[in-house]
């Protein structure tokens, strides 16, 4: 499977399939496609349909085949940004925001991924729930805004701004810190808590959150009334 990346800040992901080779995505994510791809949706059963729906997801998942030949489809963003391309390896995984997904190999799998401390889940910005991907293939993932990749070394950490961490390897984790000085809480414009990321492992962040965009926005439209 090959694969191109065109068209930023409004990307779309051009895969190119050989016969019989599979990709998944979310419902309604296909933009364009070689008449040769087979789809055929699934949704994999109540539990993983139920895990897919409070992970920011569509319930169902279409699996596109390469039929007779080498086929091509293509999926876009739906947002600004970029789309993040991963080759996933054998014991890697990825966790990520809510609704990240935007299609994999069909050898890449997804299941929940909840926040194992508390004050990350309702203080960190990226909520209790998140992404896991597992297994082997590409793996590709929105991102609001362009992305920022760095390496963390064991034990280093980095302060983050509620919502600008996209994904992490599963080997780094998350925690808040509380933002130092009550002045500083209160009229620096920076919330009261940051969310902190250890390593080891690789994070992606993001720099224009959809959430940021939307209050910006918002600010311009008059109210009613």
């Amino acid at each position: 499977m090959q694969y191109e990346i065109k068209g930023a800040p409004y990307p779309v992901a051009i895969l190119n399939l050989n016969a019989g080779e599979s990709v998944l995505c979310q419902s309604g994510a296909m933009t364009w496609m070689t008449p040769n791809m087979r789809m055929e949706t699934k949704g994999g059963g109540l539990g993983k349909m139920f895990s897919r729906a409070i992970s920011g997801e569509s319930m169902f998942q279409n699996t596109y085949t390469a039929q007779g030949g080498n086929g091509m489809i293509a999926f876009a963003s739906t947002v600004p940004g970029d789309v993040l391309a991963i080759e996933l390896q054998p014991g890697q995984s990825i966790v990520a925001q809510k609704s990240a997904f935007l299609a994999s190999a069909s050898t890449v799998s997804y299941e929940m991924f909840f926040q194992k401390k508390v004050g990350a889940g309702f203080f960190g910005g990226e909520g209790f729930i998140m992404q896991k991907f597992s297994g082997s293939g590409l793996l590709l993932l929105e991102i609001d805004g362009s992305a920022i990749t760095y390496d963390l070394a064991p034990g280093e950490t980095l302060l983050v701004d509620t919502g600008n961490l996209a994904a992490m390897e599963a080997t780094c984790s998350m925690d808040i810190e509380t933002v130092k000085g009550v002045g500083n809480a209160l009229l620096g414009g920076e919330g009261l808590f940051h969310t902190k990321v250890t390593g080891p492992g690789r994070i992606w962040l993001q720099t224009l959150p959809i959430s940021n965009m939307a209050a910006s926005i918002a600010r311009y439209i008059p109210s009613k009334g």
